[in-house]
Parts: C-alpha cells; structure tokens; sequence
C-alpha cells in the first residue's frame, strides 16, 4: 500500500488571483505549489493537501509522513526575534501568517510525538526549528553567497547554485553524499537548533542548510528540492520512512 503523505500549504484572499470572478472576491483559497505533490507521487507517495483545519493528532494518526512547505516568515513572536522585516505593502503573499504557523508547529510537534517521518523544506525547516523551541536569523546579509535568489524555478544553471557541506555520519549525508550544489530562495535560516536538532548541513559562508534529529526520520533542507529537475533524493528517503514507520506499517 502506498503511503499517505500530508502536505502543508497556505491560505490567501480569493481578490489575489488573476482572473477570479468578483462575485468570489470575498472568500478565501487554501494555496499549495503543486511540486510537492508531484514529486511525492514520483516517488511513490500518495500526496494529500492539508487546509488550516487539519491541525490536530487526529489527523496525524491518519497519514504516514508530513511535508512543510515553503512560504513567508515565521512570527518572530514564536521565537523571540525581532519585529518581521515585510509588511502588507510587500503583497499578501509575503504577510505573516500567525494562524499559518499554529497549524504547521502544531503539526510538526504531532508528528514528532508520533514518530512518523518529517521533511521540512525552505519555511518547513524554520517551523521545525521554531516547533521545538529554536531560533532563527532574523535576515541574512549578502556576502559571498546570495541566498534570496532571483533565478527563476527550476534553476537550470549551476552557477546560481550554491555548495552544501553535510556533517559525516548525518543522515543528510547519506542521502547526498559529503557535498551538493543546492538552489537558494531564502532570507532567514536556522540559528540555534531546537531541542534534539542538529545542523547538518551548511553553506561556505556558515547558514545553516540541513538540520535533522539523530536516529529518528526527520529532516529539514533550507533549499527547494521540489523546485529541481530531477528526483531529489529526499522524497525517496521520506516515501521510504513512511512505508515502514508510518500509521500504515
């Protein structure tokens, strides 16, 4: 039987979207990059969305794996950072989302407890963090990597990819080897791990590009694996966990 994985998105004013019948201006969307659900069902995955509503152990207890998406900042408020950089001018998109990351942490946290496989991915890595009681950089500085890329998805050329150097034994490194290039599409990044998370995964300059719970399936890469060409090798990781250690098993 293939496995169930839960995916996170984000929920956004229909007066957003291009084109939308007025008449509907006044409701809401739940919004999911469709890439996590294809590349989950590529490696063999039976992908399902997960609106605000499903945030509870209920709904964990039902599923085999747990994807965090990416998206805009987490509340500075959850982690004791200082005030968010973006405001409502910056488009909606962009707006902190406080009922977005009680959903998410509160799933993350879930599925901990439950033992079931998790990959955060870009935001899903600082939720991750943030869930179990970490901090982030509030706004990364460019030096000599640019991580809040302007390259347009899937990112083609390798020279606005930047190296990842993963920690020797971790569990990053045994699904990518000592080092990989990886696509940059973020401004914040981990800080100080949460309790039971260690960073194993980093960028020339330092930033935090990986971080995971040793012995246990739970995994967080600040880059966009779902934004690449090709099958990254951590939904075959995260298809796998789930069909032997998910609700199903």
């Amino acid at each position: 039987m293939k496995p169930v994985i839960a995916i996170t998105g984000r929920r956004i004013s229909a007066r957003t979207l291009n084109g939308v019948d007025s008449r509907w201006a006044a409701c809401q969307a739940d919004m999911f990059w469709a890439e996590f659900g294809m590349k989950i069902a590529e490696a063999g995955g039976i992908p399902v969305q997960l609106p605000y509503e499903s945030a509870g152990p209920e709904v964990i207890g039902r599923v085999d794996a747990l994807v965090l998406t990416g998206g805009q900042d987490v509340d500075p408020e959850n982690w004791g950072g200082p005030p968010p950089a973006h405001s409502p001018t910056d488009g909606e998109i962009l707006v902190i989302d406080r009922r977005r990351d009680e959903y998410e942490i509160s799933l993350a946290r879930h599925a901990i407890t439950r033992g079931i496989p998790v990959l955060g991915i870009c935001r899903g890595t600082q939720v991750l963090n943030v869930a179990l009681g970490g901090t982030l950089v509030p706004h990364l500085i460019d030096g000599e990597i640019t991580h809040y890329s302007l390259a347009a998805v899937p990112d083609r050329r390798p020279d606005r990819e930047h190296p990842v150097d993963f920690a020797s034994g971790s569990l990053a490194a045994a699904l990518y080897g000592a080092q990989r290039p990886a696509n940059s599409w973020h401004h914040q990044a981990v800080d100080r791990p949460g309790e039971g998370l260690v960073i194993s995964g980093r960028a020339p300059d330092g930033v935090a590009e990986a971080i995971e719970i040793p012995g246990r399936p739970v995994l967080g890469v600040q880059w966009h694996p779902e934004a690449s060409e090709g099958l990254e090798p951590c939904f075959a990781w995260l298809i796998d966990q789930a069909s032997t250690t998910g609700s199903r098993a």
